[in-house]
């Protein structure tokens, strides 16, 4: 056991000492770059933007996707075996069953009009986050209301009225720091200057 331990030791320490003869190669920093090597870079810069703004609209329109999924489950269960799921239980003196499985659609469409402004392309993607969040806005009064009138206030079926809204609320603020982080590296172009050699 031992052995083995200062065998590692000698190893990773005989690393290290390796690390000492040799080095990253360095060039002047204080030369400008020329305008072909600025274009490089820009363009490294707008590739690398681009790669990571579609993952992370990805990764969002995933989470959404994932909530759809629950959601029309849910839309399954209420409209087949009314009242089976303990958080619509809990509206059955309040609500009509069809009135649940509307609102549950109602839901689903947030979550896909935030999608397809998310990951759609076109000038008119911030419309699509903005009617998402105003609809999911409605359907968060519609839940808190129904929910006032319950006999005791049930924090527990507080996400089925912010879910959507804070779903499109989330991705309306990613689509702006993606946009913001584009526009920066459009600046970036911007500022490009021409260098000659003298």
């Amino acid at each position: 056991m031992m052995q083995k331990l200062r065998r590692k030791w000698g190893k990773s320490r005989r690393y290290r000492d390796d690390d000492h003869n040799f080095s990253l190669p360095t060039r002047d920093d204080f030369r400008p770059l020329d305008f072909h090597e600025q274009e490089e870079l820009v363009r490294t810069f707008e590739r690398s933007q681009a790669q990571q703004s579609l993952v992370w609209r990805i990764v969002f329109s995933g989470m959404l996707i994932g909530y759809i999924l629950f959601l029309s489950y849910s839309i399954y269960q209420q409209a087949n075996f009314p009242w089976h799921m303990r958080y619509h239980a809990y509206f059955m003196y309040e609500l009509n069953s069809w009135n649940v499985v509307a609102a549950d659609c109602v839901a689903v469409l947030v979550c896909l009009i935030t999608i397809f402004g998310l990951l759609h392309n076109s000038k008119h993607h911030k419309e699509c986050l903005w009617y998402s969040c105003f609809l999911g806005l409605l359907l968060a009064f519609f839940w808190l209301y129904h929910m006032m009138r319950l006999s005791k206030f049930r924090w527990d079926l507080i996400w089925l009225s912010v879910g959507p809204l804070s779903g499109a609320g989330i991705c309306l603020y990613v689509d702006r720091l993606l946009d913001e982080s584009s526009e920066e590296v459009r600046k970036l172009r911007g500022y490009m200057y021409s260098y000659k050699a003298g």
